[in-house]
């Protein structure tokens, strides 16, 4: 197994290596300016996410649709995983991220429009799209479909939830000394609650979870920039100018170079916000609006709450941190994000826990209705109950062994799914440009 997991990882460090990074950021690049910079009616978009379509076709809000989406893209990446970018690039990584979310907007504008343009109603009415349905009615690419719709439903029990119950049970067994079995237990009872109700229970639960959780980060991350609040302004001038100058930074970083930077940045953004991947517009696809888009203007700002808001928030925490306390250790990121939430007095450390957990926890409910509805395309609905009860089952197990194979092999699945996505994104980049043109004043 020792031997199978290093060749999984070479795999999988190959699929996210430059290549990969240049293809993704490229089509964040191509489609911002091939659709005029979408990025301009970010607040548009926030808007409509609050407002409700009466009379549209769909089996949950837009608002529903959108926190179903973060519920997966939110996770320990927004936090342990810019530290790890920092960590390995040095303060410059930060921005490269963050200009990954800036640009990142318009393909996730794009996924969105097209989960939409060519979304199925199923024969028991419920609304069926994503990549795979872009995929064979945009392109009649079945095949190509059908191999993103495999991916996914693997990565599923991957990255969506063996990885995220094992970290789970991993920091509650550090802070608190629960054995693994009882917190696998007990994720799989609270997540099958909601999983079992289908997209309606799932929605119906980040509605109120997901804007709760990530506020009370956010809040979390100001107040610690408020005590470091003599150190944000030259943290701020120390991502900027490391960024293309690493010498900037100082001999301490790792990063020695604006590649290094970049590839860690890039890569923790692209990974973080999944603007590219195919996962988000699943979900869109499932959204009750009137025009395509509207749903991908509201599907653009998931990428902006995820990676503009909250990663860099995370960044400049951690920057403003090893500046104002220089005895923090920056080489491992997980350490160096708890000794930055640790400044916090007394609820520091709970609410990195709290984060952690929650992040986690709302990335399960999430990737459920993505495997789901991939499992469905491929086998047909009568196949969901008994996915849905596989994914619950999983959980459990996940809490209680080791993943290192799970985890290669779950990121090899997602850059994976990537490809056919970027397929249909470049491919049909001509009929989102349409739509755009075409539905721009009718919003």
């Amino acid at each position: 197994m020792g031997d199978i997991n290093v060749i999984i990882g070479n795999i999988s460090n190959f699929l996210w290596g430059w290549p990969m990074i240049i293809l993704l950021l490229g089509t964040h690049l191509f489609l911002t300016i091939r659709l005029r910079f979408p990025q301009r009616k970010l607040f548009q978009g926030i808007r409509l996410s609050l407002q409700k379509d009466k009379d549209a076709t769909g089996d949950v809000s837009q608002f529903g649709a959108l926190v179903t989406a973060l519920a997966a893209t939110i996770g320990t990446g927004n936090i342990v995983g810019v530290a790890t970018a920092v960590a390995l690039g040095g303060p410059g990584a930060v921005l490269w991220c963050w200009l990954t979310g800036v640009f990142g907007i318009a393909t996730k504008y794009s996924e969105g429009l097209l989960a939409v343009k060519y979304r199925i109603q199923a024969e028991d009415g419920r609304m069926l799209g994503g990549p795979m349905y872009a995929l064979e009615r945009g392109l009649g690419m079945k095949w190509l479909a059908v191999l993103f719709a495999v991916f996914t439903a693997v990565a599923s029990f991957g990255i969506g939830n063996t990885v995220q119950a094992n970290a789970i049970a991993l920091l509650t067994s550090e802070t608190f000394g629960v054995p693994n079995w009882i917190t696998g237990l007990s994720i799989s009872i609270l997540a099958g609650l909601v999983i079992l109700g289908g997209i309606k229970s799932i929605a119906r639960v980040c509605t109120i979870f997901v804007p709760f959780m990530a506020l009370l980060y956010v809040l979390g991350c100001v107040y610690i920039l408020f005590l470091n609040g003599d150190y944000v302004w030259p943290a701020i001038k120390l991502i900027c100018e490391s960024a293309f100058n690493p010498q900037a930074a100082g001999g301490g970083f790792v990063g020695s170079s604006v590649m290094m930077a970049a590839r860690y940045g890039i890569a923790r953004g692209l990974f973080s916000n999944e603007s590219g991947m195919g996962s988000a517009p699943i979900v869109a696809a499932a959204a009750q609006t009137k025009t395509p888009v509207r749903q991908a203007l509201v599907s653009s700002t998931g990428t902006f709450w995820d990676t503009v808001v909250i990663c860099a928030l995370t960044g400049l925490v951690l920057v403003s941190s090893i500046l104002a306390y220089p005895d923090i250790s920056y080489a491992d990121g997980a350490a160096l994000t708890k000794m930055a939430f640790s400044k916090i007095p007394y609820v520091g450390a709970p609410l990195l826990t709290f984060g952690i957990i929650t992040f986690a926890f709302s990335t399960i409910l999430g990737w459920s209705y993505y495997g789901e509805r991939a499992v469905e395309y491929l086998e047909g609905g009568y196949t969901t109950r008994f996915y849905r009860i596989l994914y619950i089952i999983a959980l459990f197990f996940g809490s209680t062994i080791s993943l290192d194979l799970i985890w290669n092999l779950a990121d090899c699945m997602n850059a994976l799914m990537t490809i056919p996505n970027l397929v249909s994104l470049l491919l049909l980049s001509g009929v989102i440009a349409r739509e755009t043109k075409k539905m721009g004043d009718e919003i």
